[in-house]
């Protein structure tokens, strides 16, 4: 999956995306709103880490989706 695709399909995403970090509000994933970086950036805010440690989750987790 691609990230237009994530874009598209972001409401059915989100749920997954709560399981993969369960610090993220409903809030977040509504700013969010399937953009990587915007998702990195909420990541590494809410789990105080790294820029490329955030944008590598982010990632690792968009390939894991089917």
């Amino acid at each position: 999956m691609n990230w237009d695709q994530v874009k598209g399909k972001w409401t059915e995403l989100q749920g997954q995306a709560k399981q993969r970090w369960g610090q993220l509000t409903d809030d977040d994933l509504a700013q969010a709103q399937g953009d990587r970086e915007e998702l990195a950036g909420i990541v590494r805010q809410r789990y105080g880490k790294s820029k490329e440690e955030a944008q590598r989750e982010v990632d690792d987790w968009m390939a894991s989706l089917r």
